[in-house]
């Protein structure tokens, strides 16, 4: 059994004992706690209205009826939006007006697992001060349920039409430019909540025929949800098999978009931000753009190339956020698929990646594949240390700064280090006696063996 508590909410494996696995009352302590701070940051409001809405997963019917019933007996009025993707339940919240919103979704994690995720009442993910303020309250306990007259209300409500109107209304979405290119789409939905948004919000764009694979939204996840090439074979095959124009692939929360080219070889996850940004910034003139630490350096060259201005936050949408806002970026995200556009709203959305994608592919007149071609080529290289208990992680990240002082470094989450051609970022985990090392080279030789040298020289430390 696993329960981690962080900043962003509470998630972990479904069952077990109280603080040790996720159960019903682990999940009534801290949707209590969530409710203390919302009414809190609402200047204590006799009624507050929270968003609620969940992906597919097999424990997602009990866990919203605990969530529901929990932030009704605190006197919350709760919108129900049910089988819902984190977009749309981010944007919900700010259309509602509400306090704040709870996420049921563990994104990519497997189907034992589960998590509450937690929203401000601008739909955005919290920031450290007010997370850890969360979890305090749940430690502590320090809250108190609301007698009869006072229980909250629960109405229910459906944003799946919202969320594509306003895709659809964007000035750089051109449905009329994707339906003359009569394209066929394919996509994996992994049997969660994409395969309710994601045909439809296809058909709008005027997508001329939809290849549906695992768009059940029945939880049961057919491969590891986590969009990586090394699960996405099956779409890659269905891709070519149907000569499909594209391959997309979500997952279970849809906020994260992984690309097939046409040939059924991968776009890179760490390229689906980088085209959108290209095709952004081309139609807006330039702009500045922001990412986390450990994404592609093709982003920074890309926004160069238009003049802009591109910043790296640490890892975590909510910092990528914050570096947004302070850059005035235009376009951001993560290079996990995770596209970021602000003249939608301030969260990691799969659905509007789509549609400005389509858009720059339909008006590019090239194939997926010719596509990808024309951007700065990198290889990225993801490894992990695992050390014992006892080793201090930060001395470690200590040494490897000072042995790189000459080069540029970034200390902002972990160690960054900058070289003329290549990069290697350093982080801990927060969970476990891990040191995750990334590393980014104009080869997959070069990255590697990055990795290789930075690792080895850890381990003489």
């Amino acid at each position: 059994m696993t329960l981690i508590k962080s900043i962003s909410g509470i998630r972990g494996t479904i069952g077990g004992k109280p603080g040790e696995g996720l159960t019903p009352i682990d999940m009534v302590k801290f949707t209590a706690a969530y409710s203390v701070w919302a009414k809190q940051q609402s200047g204590n409001k006799d009624r507050i209205k929270i968003v609620i809405g969940r992906d597919a997963r097999i424990s997602g019917p009990m866990a919203q009826k605990i969530v529901v019933g929990t932030l009704a007996g605190m006197g919350v009025d709760v919108v129900d939006i049910g089988l819902a993707t984190t977009p749309t339940v981010e944007m919900a919240v700010t259309a509602e007006e509400a306090q704040g919103g709870l996420v049921l979704t563990a994104s990519h994690n497997p189907k034992q697992w589960n998590a509450l995720k937690l929203l401000d009442s601008n739909g955005e993910f919290l920031d450290d001060k007010n997370g850890k303020l969360i979890l305090s309250i749940a430690d502590s306990e320090d809250f108190s349920f609301a007698e009869v007259d006072d229980l909250g209300s629960v109405t229910e409500k459906d944003y799946t039409e919202y969320h594509i109107s306003k895709v659809l209304e964007l000035p750089l979405v051109d449905v009329d430019a994707i339906r003359e290119k009569n394209l066929t789409v394919a996509i994996d939905c992994v049997n969660s909540v994409g395969g309710i948004i994601i045909p439809k919000l296809l058909k709008e764009l005027g997508v001329a025929k939809v290849i549906e694979l695992y768009c059940e939204p029945n939880g049961n996840f057919p491969h590891n949800p986590e969009p990586l090439p090394e699960h996405l074979t099956e779409i890659s095959k269905i891709t070519v098999n149907y000569n499909a124009d594209i391959g997309f692939v979500v997952d279970p929360d849809v906020d994260r978009l992984a690309i097939i080219n046409e040939d059924g070889s991968m776009f890179g996850e760490e390229y689906t931000l980088v085209a959108v940004a290209d095709y952004v910034l081309n139609a807006e003139g330039g702009g500045n753009t922001s990412s986390n630490l450990s994404s592609s350096r093709a982003l920074r060259d890309v926004t160069m190339a238009y003049g802009g201005l591109h910043t790296a936050a640490a890892v975590g949408e909510v910092n990528v956020v914050a570096a947004m806002k302070a850059n005035g970026a235009i376009i951001g995200g993560e290079g996990n698929g995770g596209i970021i556009y602000p003249a939608l709203h301030y969260g990691r959305d799969a659905l509007v990646g789509i549609a400005l994608f389509l858009t720059h592919l339909a008006k590019s007149g090239k194939t997926c594949s010719e596509l990808r071609a024309q951007y700065p080529q990198y290889y990225m290289s993801k490894n992990k240390i695992e050390l014992s208990p006892d080793v201090d992680v930060d001395a470690i990240l200590l040494k490897v700064k000072q042995r790189y002082a000459n080069e540029q470094i970034n200390d902002v989450d972990g160690v960054k280090i900058d070289f003329a051609d290549e990069w290697a970022h350093l982080r801990k985990s927060n969970t476990e006696p891990i040191i995750r090392i990334y590393t980014e080279s104009k080869t997959k030789e070069g990255a590697e063996a990055l990795a290789k040298k930075i690792m080895m020289e850890i381990k003489e430390t």
